[in-house]
């Protein structure tokens, strides 16, 4: 039986007023979730959209189609790492599994040990838990890690023995990004902790005033020793500055990095390891934000530096630590046509990873003071990152030459590479490949949109080979845009799903990303962020006229910042799209700021405290911007309800301003459907089965909206 049909909830106005402007928020009162009858609305509105969702005949289909693709590879390996004696640590999900479990194996070709099961973990507590992040201790007797359940990312710290499989010391809470590091000789540990939210205090204090303690292997937490971040002697940083530090592998110094929450450039400080690890650090500050460096790699006393400043598109220098003055620095390599996007040591050489086009390029050079930039050929045209996000984790290390390399394209699945020091390149067998990993058929078409200021927007369209344009086929617009983030060439199985049911799947990257270095992030940064969502009109304009789709065909689709992306194109052009779907979407900008994560956020979109900021926001916030009286495209709005990234009121609020706004448009309302999962937060962590099922009704979603045969709801059951 279909759930009731939901309605817009009551509105109760709690308007403010920022530089003589009134902004209204009729749903305020929805941003209390842990309200009996706020709760109720949205396990409502939820219960009918699955239940809407259930009834169309595709659903299933399309859900077959993503199991069989994603279950077709014996197993996913991710975050892989090297240690010394052989030792080779990763996660793996098989086939049947549904969440990653954190593996050791002696010998690239050993046998695999299991060290942490997520879902034995979920037996015993009834709740789904996942692993967020590790780290082995040099030689690999100890491994750290974190663990958090239902998508909360509240991570918890372990630590444990490798050989006997014991737990080392008392589990650490607080420990949601702790970023952690052993000493050489694994005596001792570092981790970030967050501060203790007191009675009173209030939830924006969350992420601030956080440091780096340092604890002896298997001792209490309470025996920790701040040695980094606010209030640690000579560590001047802001409350909201996020602090990370450890000893570098020979011994010799403590770094201490900072980060300003999402802000790209970092500080930098150094200290002699003796004092750290004494519990008696001396820093000095040698890296500042106005620096603008963004990454940093330490090799024999030196440190090599990605900086943009007076570089758009990045160079690389470096510095000698026993005198590291940055107006000394040396230029490794000088800013070119290419974006230089990341650097990292390993006992070789310096390796460099540039951005040619869509096409990511590795570069070496020899730590010799005189060594030259040579080019690593690659058995792949496609994408891989040395450092900074998931995939990288053991990409390289100053103990050993070569590196670990993640490569894939966006018809070419990832695969895990080993680059050796004479530059030769062999796969390391530790993904096994699939029967749809190599499609012949599927092929990315890329092209350069002009925008409305002749800025020329960079979009790769994935399709089938001979697909026709007739302006009939089923088209997803899919971008991201915020934080100098780039979509680059990535391999997905679920996208096969879609192309079986005829679509199309294009990929734009607006000012906002990277693609094309500093300048064309700050493109849409800010002020000038509507600059964001214009690029992503120009691209849907563009598939229309050049005849891959129609409006009546054409969806788009962002996830987290990019909801601002989705819901600002749909609030300006409604006309273009017939669905969008915002994924755990920003969508009250304005509101952001008043939340945990709001804080960090500041430096990427603005402070609602300055008028300048205020109006930055509120150009951007989907909420504010929906009008009375006019259609919108049906909207699917999905979020985790334990997401501590983006809170689920975005979505909700959202969803009851959509429906109380086309109440009375006489052409009919379009859907606006609301899918959370009380399970489940911004998705990491989320497990398998979660993601394959919100991928299945996002795409039937996308098919009902277009038309599609074998998509329409039925006539739901008595």
């Amino acid at each position: 039986m279909l759930a009731q049909t939901p309605t817009a909830p009551p509105a109760r106005p709690a308007n403010e007023t920022f530089f003589g402007t009134e902004v209204p928020d009729p749903y305020r009162w929805l941003e209390d979730v842990k309200s009996p009858e706020v709760a109720a609305w949205m396990k409502s509105h939820s219960d009918y959209t699955m239940s809407l969702l259930a009834r169309i005949p595709g659903r299933k289909t399309m859900f077959d189609r993503n199991v069989k693709y994603e279950e077709a590879v014996p197993s996913r390996v991710k975050q892989v790492a090297r240690e010394t004696g052989d030792r080779w640590f990763l996660e793996r999900r098989g086939a049947s599994q549904n969440q990653f479990k954190l593996l050791m194996r002696q010998g690239l070709r050993g046998e695999d040990r299991v060290l942490v099961d997520p879902e034995a973990v979920e037996k015993r507590t009834g709740k789904p838990h996942a692993i967020n992040y590790y780290s082995a201790s040099p030689g690999g007797a100890l491994v750290a890690y974190g663990l958090s359940a239902q998508g909360s990312e509240a991570a918890v710290l372990h630590v444990l023995d490798t050989r006997t499989g014991k737990a080392v010391g008392q589990p650490i809470d607080r420990a949601d990004f702790a970023t952690v590091s052993f000493s050489p000789d694994s005596r001792t540990l570092f981790f970030n902790r967050l501060q203790e939210l007191k009675p009173g205090m209030p939830e924006t204090e969350k992420y601030q005033k956080s440091q780096v303690l340092m604890i002896k292997r298997g001792a209490d937490v309470g025996r920790a020793v701040p040695v980094f971040g606010v209030g640690v002697p000579g560590v001047e940083i802001g409350p909201a500055e996020i602090p990370i530090a450890g000893v570098t592998h020979d011994g010799r110094w403590a770094l201490g990095l900072v980060f300003n929450g999402t802000q790209r450039e970092i500080g930098l400080f150094v200290a002699p390891a003796a004092g750290v690890l004494a519990g008696k650090p001396k820093w000095r500050r040698i890296i500042d934000p106005r620096d603008e460096v963004t990454g940093v790699a330490y090799f024999n006393n030196t440190l090599a530096l990605l900086s943009h400043k007076g570089a758009p598109r990045s160079q690389v220098l470096r510095i000698d630590l026993r005198k590291p003055e940055l107006s000394d620095a040396q230029v490794l390599l000088a800013q070119s046509d290419r974006v230089v996007t990341g650097i990292t040591a390993a006992a070789d050489a310096l390796y460099i990873e540039a951005r040619d086009g869509n096409v990511k390029r590795l570069f070496k050079r020899a730590h010799a003071a005189e060594g030259t930039v040579v080019e690593v050929k690659l058995p792949v045209e496609g994408s891989f990152q040395l450092s900074g996000d998931e995939g990288a984790l053991g990409a390289a290390d100053p103990r050993f030459p070569g590196l670990v390399l993640e490569l894939q394209g966006w018809n070419r699945a990832r695969q895990i590479y080993l680059v050796a020091a004479d530059g030769s390149v062999r796969n390391s067998g530790l993904q096994p490949e699939g029967p749809f990993d190599t499609p012949a058929d599927v092929v990315a078409t890329e092209v350069k949109v002009k925008s409305h200021d002749g800025a020329m927007v960079p979009m790769s369209i994935i399709h089938r080979r001979g697909t026709t344009l007739d302006g009939r086929n089923p088209t997803i617009l899919y971008g991201y845009a915020s934080y100098g983030i780039t979509e680059e060439p990535f391999y997905s199985v679920s996208r096969l799903a879609w192309l079986d049911a005829g679509g199309v799947y294009a990929i734009a990257n607006p000012r906002g990303s990277g693609v094309y270095g500093q300048e064309w992030y700050k493109g849409g940064f800010q002020a000038t962020k509507p600059n964001t969502w214009k690029d992503f009109i120009a691209c849907a304009e563009w598939l229309i006229a050049q005849k891959w789709t129609s409006p009546d065909r054409l969806g788009i689709l962002g996830g987290s910042a990019g909801g601002i992306l989705v819901g600002r194109a749909m609030t300006e052009r409604p006309d273009l799209f017939v669905a969008a779907v915002p994924v755990v979407g920003v969508l009250d900008a304005v509101r952001a700021e008043v939340t945990p994560n709001g804080v960090p956020n500041i430096p990427e979109f603005g402070t609602r405290t300055n008028e300048a900021g205020f109006r930055a926001l509120l150009g951007m916030s989907t909420y504010h911007q929906i009008v009375d009286g006019k259609k919108y495209p049906a909207v699917l709005l999905t979020h985790g309800v334990n997401d501590p990234r983006v809170e689920v009121w975005h979505s909700t609020k959202t969803a009851a301003r959509l429906m109380a706004a086309q109440a009375g448009v006489p052409a009919g309302r379009n859907p606006v459907l609301l899918r959370l999962d009380f399970d489940a937060g911004h998705g990491v962590g989320s497990t398998k089965a979660q993601q394959l099922q919100q991928r299945a009704d996002i795409f039937t979603f996308f098919l009902w909206q277009m038309g599609i045969e074998g998509y329409q709801p039925t006539t739901a059951s008595k």
